[in-house]
């Protein structure tokens, strides 16, 4: 194993891992959960201490942390016992959850299977399920004590779901601090055909490269009261889309790339994002193949949708906008603006 980051927690240390396939599941694990996809790649699993739940957006329920917790008890697990969720950002945002409230508080490890997971989903101690039809609603803030990446498991990952996590990829880049060791927005430009072909090597900078971005953003902010807003450029937009299309439609990363898009968009018109810098980051995102989102929702349902964010304050909604690579900002929009963006006459 080989440690490429860590994050310091007032009760421990999260640290973010790079191993090879037969050290995945390796270490003392006393309940592992899988979903339906992830649970065929593993195979030999024990399936006393094993829990399989569905794949996709409909899991992340108060039904999944039940089951989760139901698992548990059976086992007899205690405080010091471990939960390991091997899978997508659904896997571990509903089972970190239940680890959090179990006992309050039970020994937390990820195994993640994507590419979203490995650089977004497992990263900062965030977990959630929907609630209400709105994403994310109901959450907490419990971090794993270790992060297993192994960009090897990708191979095995589907297309649509590989272009997801790009897009979360993609948007560490234009985050990405001028002081990082990797340039992530070079990095995409130039190897793009390595990247889109999963080139193990390109993988091996390109995860650590994107994970560093996150890193840096949530050691600031750990429990999302100020700067870790950042994180969520495009996603205003984003979780409004799915949230409207009912999580059926769209994958997260086609959410968020339209997000991203419509974020640079309000940012040109209101004269906070550089037009040369918005237009070279709109094609990189078209260039990754994100070009083929059309939408095909009221615009009204979207804007709707918005006023379940978590970034509202006083009861307005703020955007995360970015002036040029690096330089994010928070912004009240007006009304005006937010409609023309939207296409709402």
């Amino acid at each position: 194993m080989n440690e490429i980051a860590s994050i310091d927690y007032p009760g421990g240390c999260s640290r973010i891992v790079l191993v090879e396939k037969n050290e995945l599941l390796s270490g003392g694990t006393q309940l592992s959960v899988y979903d339906s996809n992830t649970a065929e790649l593993f195979a030999n699993r024990d399936p006393e201490c094993a829990l399989v739940l569905p794949s996709g957006e409909t899991a992340k329920t108060w039904l999944s942390v039940e089951r989760i917790i139901r698992r548990a008890l059976t086992l007899s697990l205690g405080r010091d016992g471990m939960i390991c969720a091997i899978g997508g950002g659904v896997v571990t945002d509903v089972t970190a959850l239940a680890a959090s409230i179990y006992m309050r508080g039970c020994r937390l490890k990820f195994v993640p299977t994507t590419l979203l997971a490995m650089v977004d989903a497992t990263i900062g101690g965030k977990t959630g399920i929907d609630f209400g039809g709105v994403k994310n609603l109901v959450g907490t803030f419990y971090p794993a004590e270790e992060v297993r990446i192994c960009p090897a498991i990708l191979e095995t990952l589907p297309e649509r779901e590989y272009l997801s996590g790009m897009a979360e990829v993609i948007k560490h880049a234009l985050l990405s601090p001028t002081d990082c060791p990797v340039d992530l927005m070079y990095l995409l430009q130039k190897e793009q055909e390595a990247i889109q072909s999963r080139d193990m090597g390109i993988l091996g900078i390109l995860i650590p490269a994107a994970i560093d971005v996150k890193v840096r953003i949530v050691t600031k902010d750990l429990h999302d009261k100020g700067s870790r807003a950042f994180l969520n450029l495009g996603h205003t937009f984003a979780h409004a889309l799915e949230s409207a299309t009912n999580f059926c439609r769209w994958s997260h990363g086609d959410a968020v790339a339209w997000g991203i898009m419509r974020a640079l968009e309000l940012g040109v018109r209101l004269g906070i994002t550089d037009k040369n810098w918005a237009k070279e980051s709109s094609k990189l995102i078209h260039d990754y193949g994100f070009h083929r989102v059309t939408v095909q929702v009221a615009p009204d349902a979207i804007k709707a949708a918005m006023n379940y964010d978590k970034k509202k304050k006083n009861n307005r909604l703020r955007f995360i906008l970015i002036k040029r690579a690096g330089e994010p900002v928070v912004e009240e929009v007006s009304e005006v603006d937010l409609d023309a963006v939207l296409g709402i006459e």
